[in-house]
């Protein structure tokens, strides 16, 4: 057991150098030469030589008959674990004070798709990205809430958007507390023929801890608080292809799991 633990340590140590970190993420992209990438990383060339050669030694980087060095198989592995140590890492303090709730394994072994994601801080600018998310839409729109803001700011762009053609699929928390106004608005905005059209589909979960709306370009999630509370007021917005089908993968295994809607079982203010 610990000459496992003793192997894995020597493997971190390789990639311990801010230096050997980028020449491996930069062979990830492109093959390069020596002397190219010393001019890059505005280095001297000795210097970056002495890192490629014990990159090379720990096989995770490779050099060619013309003198190219490249990724190797191992190489890439590694810099797939990078990103999620950089998410982590960069996102340190917002940790200190939340977690992932009761998000599976398997897509927390994937949360450097996060990686590029811009960390948003306040409730108010919260808001108005899952605005912005609701009127960028053009095909679909999928939320796991705790809990629907019944606010004209988000509820009509919201039914615009659904009576244009696109599709609303809501994970919703049984333990949801409706308020007052919900009957009102519903009423007002027709929503009830939405659903009864097929435009407008929801389930629910026993409880939601992690809150995310996502359309087919962006997406917007919160992560609870360390207590397991539901936090609006920070959250991570992301519109790269890996942000998508991370949040679009834990979408689809949320949705598949969940029970159908059931109005009796929600919680009157």
């Amino acid at each position: 057991m610990n000459s496992d633990y003793q192997s894995s340590a020597k493997e971190f140590l390789e990639i311990a150098s801010a230096q050997r970190l980028a020449i491996l993420l930069r062979l990830y992209e492109n093959t390069s030469k020596v002397s190219v990438l010393a001019k890059d990383l505005g280095a001297t060339i000795p210097e970056v030589y002495r890192n490629f050669e014990r990159l090379a030694k720990a096989d995770l980087i490779v050099k060619n008959s013309e003198g190219d060095y490249s990724i190797t198989t191992y190489g890439k592995i590694m810099c797939g674990q990078i990103s999620s140590i950089r998410f982590l890492s960069v996102n340190k303090k917002y940790f200190k004070d939340h977690n992932f709730g009761d998000i599976p394994q398997k897509f927390l072994h994937r949360i450097g798709a996060l990686e590029e994601a811009k960390q948003i801080k306040g409730f108010v600018k919260v808001m108005e990205k899952w605005q912005e998310i609701y009127k960028n839409a053009d095909e679909h729109i999928y939320n796991i809430l705790y809990e629907i803001p019944y606010s004209a700011d988000l509820m009509e762009p919201l039914t615009k958007k659904i009576e244009n053609g696109v599709k609303l699929h809501s994970i919703l928390s049984e333990s949801a507390i409706i308020p007052k106004e919900r009957k009102q608005i519903i009423d007002k905005l027709g929503i009830r023929k939405l659903i009864e059209n097929g435009l407008l589909e929801r389930k629910m979960k026993d409880d939601v801890s992690t809150v995310m709306i996502l359309n087919e370009k962006e997406g917007c999630v919160m992560f609870p608080s360390k207590t397991g509370e539901v936090d609006l007021s920070e959250g991570f917005y992301g519109n790269d292809p890996l942000f998508q089908e991370w949040c679009g993968d834990y979408f689809d295994y949320c949705w598949s799991r969940a029970k159908p809607f059931q109005e009796s079982k929600m919680k009157r203010d």
